[in-house]
């Protein structure tokens, strides 16, 4: 029951988008928000008010790179990956306890 309690503290990370989000980035150093669109399907202004809320909690940064026009590049933050390992380490004793 404790585990669930926890997992219910942490709205951030609550979202379905905003948890995919996470966990796509942890294995990368940043993606672009073209490349977040399409492997999470949703529609742009969806994915901006997610990636909002979780910079907003300090878990990711946005920024622009130049390539051949401006783009904006997300990357997780030193808190965001111990955030998202956090959750995952008590959504996985939530379900161990089922």
């Amino acid at each position: 029951m404790e585990a669930l309690r926890e997992l219910s503290r942490n709205h951030t990370l609550g979202n379905p988008i905003r948890l995919g989000v996470m966990l796509y980035l942890l294995p990368r150093e940043r993606v672009l928000f073209k490349e977040l669109l399409e492997v999470l399907e949703v529609t742009p202004g969806n994915l901006d008010s997610h990636l909002k809320a979780l910079e907003k909690a300090g878990y990711i940064e946005t920024y622009k790179v130049f390539a051949d026009r401006p783009r904006t590049a997300v990357r997780i933050t030193e808190k965001g990956a111990k955030e998202t390992a956090r959750y995952l380490r008590t959504l996985r004793a939530a379900l161990e306890g089922v």
